[in-house]
């Protein structure tokens, strides 16, 4: 069903392809701004959501696959540029990849949807990997904002809770599959 909260996920996905433009000609601060238009509206569809009550399938994939798209290509792009270190995006690459194979793999097997739901680690890894996105467009359109070393710290804490949720998300698939099996 098409509604207004997943209308807005949908114009945050087509947000994606002028936010990687901007970046990638040389206008990080035109970048950051549509980066932070499609942070208020996902805050926006998930409130307008709960509060009219209209939660959908549609937006409960819409959603998260929106994030998604927008922290890969954000990571690609930005380590292509050498803005953020090669070994989180690698991180945040192969959770993402794991956890969709992982998540495919169990539909296979089992003929059964596993129903995802953010754990508290997954929730602060998306919080973590759009604040180094954040602050790399920060330090980029003004580069004496943010230290070094406040970007490395939340480099590192993106990396950790990234590989903490993965972790996580695969223990919870395979006791999914155990309790399931007995």
């Amino acid at each position: 069903m098409l509604n207004v909260p997943n209308i807005l996920t949908l114009v945050r996905i087509l947000t994606i392809p002028g936010f990687l433009i901007l970046l990638t000609s040389g206008r990080p601060g035109l970048a950051l701004a549509l980066f932070v238009a499609g942070g208020i509206t996902d805050a926006l569809d998930g409130a307008i959501a709960r509060l009219t009550d209209t939660k959908t399938e549609l937006g409960a994939i819409l959603d998260p696959l929106a994030d998604k798209l927008l922290l890969l290509s954000s990571f690609c792009v930005l380590a292509l540029m050498e803005l953020v270190p090669n070994w989180l995006t690698v991180l945040v690459l192969c959770r993402d990849v794991f956890l969709l194979v992982g998540y495919f793999f169990l539909f296979v097997f089992t003929g059964e949807w596993i129903e995802v739901r953010p754990s508290v680690v997954g929730k602060l890894t998306t919080f973590l990997q759009l604040a180094s996105v954040t602050f790399v467009l920060v330090s980029v359109s003004w580069p004496a904002a943010i230290p070094e070393g406040i970007r490395m710290a939340i480099f590192v804490g993106a990396g950790t809770a990234t590989a903490l949720s993965g972790l996580q998300y695969m223990a919870r698939g395979l006791r999914w599959l155990s309790v399931r099996d007995a």
